[in-house]
């Protein structure tokens, strides 16, 4: 074990970090600036270096978070967050694999910058008001009150069923193999009625625009590129997820499952996005 607290509780905070930005480049330079800041502090007057730490990186994923907020803004089309390679290990930590999953990580995209601070804070990282206090510079109080609003938010956003790992990955099994046939029945059978895709091209790739809603729909634009793809099954943001090679061009697709049916697609192309999947990501709580 390392001697030097950054180093020790690097995955932590990068956690931390990539929860609260969506994005591991821009985790990765909150990171840096947060080192930088460590390396003035003199250990010895730190009382909790974990703590303390967190502190640091909250601070600077706060400031990074509201410059971003206008460029999201402007962003062509939909914005998803940049996946992170995992392994099964992450899906063992339940509460871990929801937080970083593409669906989690899609709802907490329409929280303001402090309300996703302090819900992940407190929901994933099980600080106390305190803690997300002295991180926010706010008071407890308020703290308790916008963790209140935040929860509420997000509870009316996310996934409501939780499926097992095993139920995960033979759904998306069996929805690989329809995309590899690009059989309409096959796509329209494993699909909930109600299923929706959204597309990250970032003007870049081509991606659809705007949400697609429908079974029917969502399968007709699917079964289109069956002869063009080639597909295989990697863990993306701790979950069984889809790479998928059109025409040479690099796709991640991430599904929420419920009741053995995907019901969202999350498809991202813009390859700014993806070229940090080399290498899996270290995460921790």
């Amino acid at each position: 074990m390392t001697d030097n607290p950054f180093v020790a509780h690097r995955s932590l905070l990068f956690t931390v970090a990539y929860e609260m930005l969506g994005s591991v480049a821009d985790a990765e330079d909150v990171l840096q600036e947060s080192w930088l800041r460590w390396a003035d502090v003199d250990p010895s007057q730190v009382r909790d270096p974990r703590a303390y730490l967190v502190r640091i990186v909250t601070r600077q994923a706060l400031n990074r978070l509201r410059t971003l907020s206008r460029s999201r803004e402007e962003y062509v089309g939909e914005w998803l967050p940049e996946p992170v390679l995992t392994g099964p290990d992450v899906a063992e930590d339940l509460k871990l694999a929801e937080s970083v999953s593409i669906a989690m990580l899609t709802v907490l995209e329409t929280l303001g910058p402090t309300e996703r601070a302090v819900f992940v804070l407190r929901e994933v990282f099980d600080m106390s008001f305190g803690e997300i206090s002295e991180a926010i510079g706010k008071s407890p109080a308020t703290v308790r009150q916008i963790a209140r609003r935040a929860r509420e938010h997000v509870a009316a956003r996310r996934p409501r069923v939780h499926v097992s790992r095993a139920e995960q990955q033979a759904v998306v099994e069996r929805f690989l193999l329809a995309l590899r046939t690009g059989e309409f029945q096959e796509l329209m059978e494993i699909m909930a009625p109600d299923v929706v895709l959204i597309a990250d091209g970032g003007g870049v790739a081509a991606a659809v625009r705007a949400p697609i809603h429908g079974a029917e729909v969502v399968a007709k634009l699917l079964s289109r590129a069956r002869r063009m793809l080639s597909a295989s099954i990697v863990w993306l943001n701790g979950a069984p997820a889809c790479r998928i090679e059109i025409d040479g061009e690099l796709t991640m697709m991430s599904v929420a499952v419920e009741k053995e049916r995907v019901t969202r697609i999350y498809v991202m192309r813009n390859p700014q996005k993806l070229t940090r999947l080399r290498e899996r990501a270290q995460l921790a709580r």
